[in-house]
């Protein structure tokens, strides 16, 4: 997930010219629409199991929003180095908030399981908390990735060899860590005008055909197709009836087919400002945050309902995710909750040039 702080590159104009750079709309409305994806496939999730078209819609979306959300949060740690107010950041940022979110996590499955021995622990992500793990990793690693001459193959290849060991996984959710390392490193490497290549019509109307073929492809492949294979929850040699061998093949394979449902993602966001452009400054909390909803759907068993399976259904689902997403961005979550997701801790560092 992109830093929701992280500035834009251009200067600002009028008014926002004395608060320093201003925001990139395009960046932010990217950020929005992405974490609005993230949502929903959660959400659609309990709806595949008996809907053919549900499940290719869902496919789709698992097959490139976390990899749009690791090459978003890869471009904007280009500058990322070890210097004490970026290692500073990088603790209160994604640190603290892990450790508060893990522990309110474990607390909430106690509590709505009924199951007061559950056990806690730092090395063991708690459902979405996989992703500020991998966070930390790619950016503290950030220096090495950049000093690199060919960045994103070197990626790529350590990706495909944590693909064949069946033990990668468990601590620190580290399979996700490297499957969806090569898309952070890609990032690292792209600046603005790769993505104004994006932003014009014809890349829009190639865009349009190739989205239609993956969704036709989705759709046929919905009955038999493994899920498992976008989730990344454990390598590819642990997957039944799939030889060790086979993640040299089928880590460039998903990579390179996320990367061009990305790009195709990505030529469709609008480059103006909208009504949910601010909200993309909000899409750490909303991340952090929808979890809890989603997880209480489940544990209250909210989908027994027989008529959320239905197609008008599963558009009330689709849109409850996205108003509920939506809410977890705005200003007023963000004010009240500022204090655990982006604590400022002053107190906890040195200041600069104090050697004491």
């Amino acid at each position: 997930m992109a830093n929701p702080q992280a500035p834009a590159e251009r200067p600002a104009r009028g008014e926002g010219a004395a608060q320093g750079k201003a925001r990139d709309a395009y960046f932010d409305n990217a950020k929005y629409l992405t974490i609005v994806l993230v949502a929903c496939g959660h959400a659609w999730e309990p709806l595949t199991y008996g809907s053919r078209a549900s499940m290719a819609v869902y496919l789709l979306v698992y097959a490139f929003h976390m990899p749009a959300f690791a090459l978003i949060s890869g471009y904007f740690s280009r500058t990322f180095d070890m210097a004490p107010k970026r290692l500073q950041r990088l603790v209160t940022g994604v640190v603290v908030p892990y450790v508060v979110f893990e522990i309110a996590y474990t607390l909430f499955s106690r509590w709505a399981q009924d199951n007061p021995d559950e056990p806690f622990s730092l090395l063991d992500p708690w459902y979405v908390m996989w992703f500020l793990v991998a966070l930390f990793i790619w950016r503290i690693t950030t220096p090495l990735w950049l000093a690199l001459r060919h960045p994103v193959p070197v990626a790529l290849a350590v990706a495909a060899i944590g693909s064949l060991s069946p033990e990668t996984g468990g601590d620190l959710s580290l399979q996700r860590t490297l499957a969806f390392l090569p898309f952070f490193v890609l990032g690292l490497t792209l600046r603005q005008e790769h993505f104004a290549r994006l932003r014009t019509w014809r890349a829009r109307w190639i865009a349009l055909p190739v989205g239609l073929v993956a969704l036709a492809t989705a759709y046929v492949v919905a009955p038999w197709f493994n899920s498992e294979w976008f989730y990344h929850r454990k390598s590819v040699a642990a997957l039944d009836g799939v030889p060790e061998w086979a993640g040299l093949l089928s880590t460039p394979v998903l990579f390179v087919g996320a990367l061009v449902l990305t790009a195709c993602f990505l030529a469709w966001v609008p480059g103006r400002r909208t009504w949910f452009t601010v909200l993309g400054a909000g899409t750490m909390y909303g991340y952090l945050l929808h979890g809890f909803i989603i997880k209480a759907s489940r544990f209250g068993r909210w989908y027994d309902y027989p008529w959320l399976h239905t197609p008008l259904g599963e558009l009330t689902v689709t849109a409850a995710a996205v108003a509920m997403i939506t809410v977890l961005c705005t200003a007023p979550v963000r004010r009240v909750l500022r204090g655990v997701v982006e604590p400022r801790m002053e107190w906890a560092f040195r200041r600069a040039g104090n050697k004491t």
